[in-house]
């Protein structure tokens, strides 16, 4: 019964859609200009948040041939930063990405036009406006 909603970057062969099995997970990519991405682990139970941000892509060569980090982010005030500019954007109905059905196939979703309508410039705008103020 619990919704996963996954924004992978590059090659993910978890198969979203499957009756009895993945019915409640979503895989979407976003792409755009910039090739750095979030890392952020969003987990919500029983009223609380919990909010991770991770230096690593989930990826054999990163898990055993580096160091990398995970680490809580613990700080309301920060904890809802990420949220906005690390995490919502990218999750929105309306947001133009890739979404994967359950035969493993990407269908591109075109978001809306204009502002808010692909993630990266929504993030673009949004770090403007603060550099502006």
């Amino acid at each position: 019964g619990v919704s996963i909603d996954l924004i992978v970057r590059g090659v993910c062969t978890l198969r979203p859609g499957i009756p009895g099995i993945s019915e409640n997970i979503r895989v979407r990519s976003v792409l755009g200009r910039f090739l750095e991405h979030s890392r952020v682990f969003y987990f919500y139970n029983g009223g609380a948040e919990d909010i991770y941000l991770s230096s690593a892509d989930w990826m054999d060569r990163n898990f055993f041939r580096r160091i990398e980090i995970c680490f809580p982010v613990l700080e309301p005030r920060l904890k809802k930063r990420v949220l906005r500019e690390g995490l919502t954007p990218y999750l929105g109905r309306d947001v133009e990405c890739w979404e994967m059905d359950a035969t493993g196939q990407y269908r591109f979703r075109r978001g809306k036009r204009g502002p808010g309508g692909h993630a990266q410039t929504m993030l673009l705008d949004l770090l403007a406006a603060k550099v502006d103020s």
